[in-house]
């Protein structure tokens, strides 16, 4: 199992008394971390201090996904590598998995065993489509097809079942009845699709201090050419691209006390930023659960979002979604009276186990690249900077993984995802106006920032934020609003010096 690169042995006199991560600590302990010994709470607790200065790197922050952090070379491959701690075994498991994250679906019936089940309504064909190289997605360019984006869609609830439905949290949105939970632009063959859509820009200047100035542009996004007749009038829509898979192994070994000692919705210390957990039901276990993964922190697990994307993406049920027709609603008679890829010799579903098993594990232990430039003087400068304008105050720097997490590659890791993984509001500039849960339509999960560098080298694009509106960094800072007012502000009026500062040490994660 090993320690937590970093922490080493303790020595000594126990700590005394300190705030760190949001918890109160005890002669060093955290104290509800009942995975770690004494000893190990105090290994812990002194590794996740907030630094003092900045004049040199933290021990081990290079490693930012701990032990298995892969340190090869930056390439287009860069998030596509196996966390390094994985056994021979496991990484013949990964490995199965990638070819099964790449595999390209087919509409049934067709001459291929175990491959066919595309759609019939679909968004891509396989995960990849969507995770380019296990990286981001991005709006389509002028001329092309929208892919690694696309829309969400609910209602309002409509009656007592939808909004008790909603309370006990059996479902987090009322889905469009005719159109469902997603908008899909493609179809098998002989098959309409739900339609297409159409990004309208509108461009926001805002000046920065020194005399430069930036320029946002605003997207509003239209539907046309609906292959099944209108949509309920009050349909909320909201876009979504494809996030990086990297390191989220690591983000569900996390504790999830140390999520709840981050949470503070109430604002109780008085410092404007009011994170709150996303509570949802687990599908495999039925219990209510911490929300981590999607923009909304809507699903508890991998495997539950691996579920949902087979589903709504693809068109490919699952154990868990197991429901032959994805997305297809009752309604659109002509989509379910077509063929579906269930064969009873393979299993239960288009996508059985032992599929969702390995793409579950592929999806687990996709490695984080190691830093660069950690210690170059202007990245410590920007380090610093993003501390004393609060941007750390959501997207937090560093935890220690559970001692017992399922998979030991994951176990009393010392990461630095930079995120809460909590649900805060920020403000109407990204307002999607469409609740999902305990997510109000200000609110999103603050994404992980490791990795965020190498998007150009990945994905040869700089689109960022929830539906790739930002062109680049400093523009998905000027976008934050509410409870990351002040910290966006303070970008504003920093020096352009403390602004390329700052972005340099964002390009170094």
């Amino acid at each position: 199992m090993g320690l937590v690169p970093g922490i080493g042995t303790v020595t000594g006199a126990t700590l005394l008394f300190f705030h760190v991560s949001g918890s109160v600590l005890a002669n060093g302990a955290l104290l509800h971390r009942e995975d770690l010994t004494v000893e190990d709470r105090a290994k812990a607790a002194s590794v996740l201090q907030t630094p003092k200065t900045f004049d040199a790197p933290e021990k081990f922050e290079a490693m930012q996904g701990g032990a298995g952090t892969s340190t090869r070379k930056p390439s287009r491959d860069s998030f596509s590598h196996s966390n390094s701690k994985l056994t021979f075994e496991e990484e013949l498991s990964f490995k199965v998995g990638n070819g099964l994250f790449k595999k390209l679906w087919t509409s049934s019936p067709s001459s291929t065993q175990a491959s066919d089940g595309l759609g019939p309504l679909y968004n891509a064909r396989s995960c990849q489509g969507c995770h380019l190289k296990d990286g981001r997605g991005r709006p389509p360019r002028p001329g092309e097809e929208a892919v690694s984006l696309f829309l969400r869609l609910s209602i309002p609830p409509q009656s007592e079942d939808q909004k008790q439905a909603l309370e006990v949290k059996s479902i987090l949105s009322v889905p469009e009845p005719t159109y469902g939970g997603q908008f899909q632009a493609f179809a098998v063959t002989g098959l309409q699709s739900e339609g297409r859509f159409d990004i309208e820009l509108e461009d926001i200047e805002v000046p920065l201090s020194g005399g430069e100035m930036a320029v946002l542009q605003k997207p509003t996004y239209k539907v046309r050419d609906l292959g099944f007749g209108a949509m309920h009038p009050e349909t909320l829509i909201s876009p979504r691209v494809a996030p990086p898979m990297i390191g989220l192994g690591l983000l569900q070994a996390i504790h999830p006390g140390d999520l709840e000692a981050l949470a503070d919705p109430e604002d109780l210390d008085g410092d404007g930023i009011s994170g709150k957990v996303s509570r949802v039901r687990d599908p495999q276990t039925g219990e209510l659960s911490i929300g981590r993964f999607g923009w909304k922190a809507s699903n508890p697990t991998i495997r539950a979002q691996t579920a949902g994307a087979f589903s709504g993406d693809i068109g490919i049920s699952t154990p868990e979604k197991p429901d032959n027709y994805g997305d297809c609603t009752e309604v659109q008679a002509a989509c379910r009276n077509l063929p579906h890829g269930e064969q009873a010799h393979l299993g239960v579903s288009e996508a059985p186990d032992p599929v969702m098993d390995l793409v579950t594990f592929y999806s687990e232990n996709l490695a984080v690249p190691v830093r660069r430039d950690a210690d170059d003087p202007e990245v410590l400068k920007g380090k610093q900077v993003f501390h004393e304008t609060g941007c750390a105050s959501c997207h937090q720097p560093k935890y220690v993984t559970r001692k017992d997490a399922e998979n030991p590659a994951h176990r009393f890791q010392l990461i630095w995802p930079y995120t809460d993984l909590l649900l805060h509001d920020m403000g109407e500039g990204l307002a999607d106006n469409r609740p999902v849960g305990d997510a109000t339509g200000e609110e999103w999960r603050t994404p992980p920032l490791w990795g965020l560098g190498l998007t150009k080298t990945v994905n040869n694009h700089t689109r960022f934020l929830h539906d790739g509106r930002a062109r680049n960094l400093l523009e998905a800072i000027l976008w934050h609003g509410g409870e990351a007012q002040q910290a966006r502000d303070s970008v504003v009026a920093m020096s352009p010096e403390d602004r390329h500062s700052l972005i340099r040490f964002l390009e170094s994660l």
